[in-house]
């Protein structure tokens, strides 16, 4: 199983999380994004979209989306499992996820991919060159805005996104808090319930130092 990442940027971020709590180590190739190295043959000739990341398991089969990667990895390793322990709460976790992606990433991607010289023509991930709008920051910081919102109402009174314990759900929201400190957009310091449970995640997908 072979590993294909960019370990900084926010879809591979999830997936170091995981892996970090899980204490799972894989071989991986770091690509370079910044230097557009997932366009070149070679990692074309895996992965054609040129996504990261991108999974490569030892019979040949190439996964190459967050969230599938992720519950192929907790199902094969079992322990401290991230996406629920029955039904209901697997499918909450992948409910949120959805949420999470939808009204989280996704403003905080069009802030940050329609502004500035590195993204011009690639405001979208993938294959195909598509131009920046400048209408999609004003309207990803309104986005933005309104997550944080709702986000603070559902999480003041819990620990977790879902159940007694943390979740693949948790780990993609703490990296959303993250990813829109790239573009100085941050969790608003009204919302108290979600610095708190910022606090207790960080605690837990960091490395334990050795």
């Amino acid at each position: 199983m072979h590993l294909y990442t960019f370990s900084s940027a926010p879809n591979p971020l999830r997936l170091v999380h995981l892996l970090n709590y899980k204490g799972v180590e894989l071989e991986t190739t770091e690509v370079n994004i910044g230097t557009g190295e997932h366009f070149e043959h070679w990692f074309k000739k895996i992965n054609p979209a040129s996504t990261l990341p991108t999974l490569v398991l030892d019979d040949g089969t190439i996964l190459t989306e967050t969230i599938e990667i992720a519950i192929y990895l907790d199902h094969l390793y079992p322990e401290k499992p991230l996406f629920g322990s029955n039904p209901l709460e697997f499918a909450q976790v992948i409910g949120w996820d959805h949420k999470i992606f939808i009204e989280g990433l996704m403003p905080v991607a069009e802030m940050f991919r329609n502004r500035g010289n590195f993204f011009k023509d690639r405001a979208l991930p993938g294959r195909i060159n598509v131009p920046q709008l400048d209408v999609l920051i004003e309207r990803g910081k309104m986005r933005l805005d309104a997550f944080w919102e709702d986000f603070e109402l559902y999480i003041k009174e819990r620990e977790f996104i879902v159940g007694n314990q943390m979740s693949f759900a948790d780990i993609d929201g703490y990296v959303i808090c993250g990813f829109a400190g790239r573009i100085k957009e941050h969790v608003p310091d009204c919302c108290e319930g979600i610095h708190n449970w910022l606090s207790r995640i960080e605690a837990l997908v960091k490395p334990v130092k050795q």
